[in-house]
């Protein structure tokens, strides 16, 4: 259930970051696309479609996405999109195979340099 709201919220920062912030949407500029993350039995699955510089995203696998990230379980899944070192976390993952990447490799390295710009703004004193 935790992984499932994870997708979900990562959904909205995606939307609210490509509606709102310009080097975000700059990153999303001449891209079509639809991505997924997903469990390895597909009972957890989220797609996120990237379209005019937009980022939306739906429940559920989608047919044929350019690239897939699948964990080896909802757990594995929150546990690795939640570590401190998430570099680190997908490196051991995809070692071991409990992450595999299904789809462009060059796209998820994409994805990977998206996250930089959902991290949370430190407020000023």
């Amino acid at each position: 259930m935790k992984f499932r709201f994870l997708l979900w919220a990562l959904g909205l920062l995606m939307a609210r970051a490509s509606r709102k912030n310009p080097a975000f949407q700059q990153q999303l500029a001449d891209k079509a696309l639809v991505f997924q993350l997903q469990t390895l039995d597909g009972k957890v699955a989220r797609h996120f479609i990237v379209n005019d510089q937009r980022i939306s995203s739906r429940s559920g696998t989608y047919p044929e996405p350019a690239f897939a990230i699948v964990f080896k379980d909802a757990a594995y899944g929150f546990a690795t999109l939640q570590a401190k070192n998430k570099q680190l976390a997908f490196m051991t993952g995809i070692q071991d195979k409990s992450i595999q990447i299904k789809g462009n490799p060059a796209l998820v390295m994409w994805f990977q340099g998206l996250m930089k710009y959902l991290k949370p703004r430190k407020k000023k004193a």
